[in-house]
């Protein structure tokens, strides 16, 4: 396999490009930076923006697939900055792949794009996009995977994939945040009632974003198609919040605020973060409340039928390895097989 990957130095990425070099393939990253980091990996770095459209269709040049991973995200942000990566971005990944003629492109969305604000439990892939949207993140994603599936055709095969929470050792957005919180003792569980939740671990993630790439093409039953993506494994979401602070040692979490009051804090916080003109992102959202009071979980069957994705890793298996990988950060050491 020869692959571009857009965001390879992501923490999904990453882990797609560094899985295709291991296998025996050949893996380009396209990013902002330049990230010398990814040599010695054997991944070839390239320097562009998504809004470069040359730039693009010259690094997806011989590839067989492109993984279009990169995007900005987040709750918070200009929504035109949301537009410009996310929509106007993939358009331009889009054209650089027809323009390199790369006959094969594997998008990575997000569940978000379906969730109009109550729960999510065992739905599957035809429930429809969100008639609304409270971030401009799911907004924007949600059109780009239009996009995408719009584009497919007889000579780009085209396919979505929507993993929902993807976590485990290397993560570098969504547990970070969540390790800083517990620490400073601003880490709340929402809701009265522990809704369902279903992540995916970064193993399951990759495995998911391969077998798409393998199985795309004109005419493939996943051809033109989008695909919830997880671990298959529903459980309270505080169990998967504490499991991840035990692995890193911290005490697990308790305190619990209504639901209908972080949707207030988070209003709150929009508002005063606009007021004072931050750039950073408020310590809570709309769209994070919500995101934390509902239910999550999937149908996989779909996916399982389509492109045979059948996780590997459980979750009690995934934070046995982020323990361990957590533990040889601390010490300097090469994390042990759990």
């Amino acid at each position: 396999m020869r692959a571009l990957v857009t965001g390879g130095a992501g923490f999904l990425g990453k882990a797609i490009a560094t899985r295709i070099v291991e296998q025996g393939g050949r893996a380009r990253s396209f990013s902002r930076g330049a990230h010398p980091e990814l040599e010695p990996l054997g991944i070839e770095p390239i320097q562009g923006n998504l809004n470069d459209t040359q730039a693009l269709s010259h690094a997806a040049k011989g590839c067989d697939v492109v993984f279009h991973v990169a995007a900005r995200v987040g709750g918070w942000g200009p929504r035109e900055e949301f537009h410009r990566t996310n929509v106007d971005g993939t358009s331009n990944v889009i054209d650089g792949c027809q323009r390199a003629a790369v006959p094969k492109l594997v998008f990575t969305s997000t569940p978000s794009v379906a969730h109009a604000g109550g729960d999510i439990e065992g739905a599957d892939e035809s429930l429809p996009y969100a008639p609304r949207y409270e971030a401009a993140y799911p907004e924007t994603k949600a059109e780009a995977e239009r996009r995408v599936l719009a584009a497919n055709s007889n000579t780009l095969a085209t396919v979505a994939l929507r993993p929902h929470l993807v976590w485990g050792p290397g993560d570098n957005h969504l547990m970070p945040r969540l390790l800083e919180r517990a620490r400073a003792g601003r880490l709340w569980l929402v809701g009265r009632e522990d809704k369902l939740v279903d992540a995916t671990y970064i193993d399951n993630a990759v495995d998911a974003h391969l077998r798409a790439a393998e199985l795309v093409r004109p005419g493939a039953p996943c051809a033109g198609r989008a695909y919830f993506i997880a671990q298959g494994e529903p459980a309270p979401a505080s169990e998967l919040i504490n499991g991840v602070l035990v692995a890193a040692g911290l005490p697990p979490v308790t305190r619990r605020i209504p639901a209908s009051m972080a949707w207030v804090a988070g209003l709150f916080a929009e508002g005063a973060y606009r007021l004072l003109r931050k750039e950073t992102e408020p310590p809570l959202t709309r769209f994070a409340a919500r995101q934390l009071a509902t239910a999550h979980w999937y149908d996989l069957s779909a996916a399982r039928r389509d492109l045979g994705y059948a996780p590997k890793v459980t979750t009690s298996e995934g934070l046995a390895r982020l323990r361990l990988h957590l533990e040889s950060q601390s010490t300097g050491a090469e994390p042990a097989t759990p």
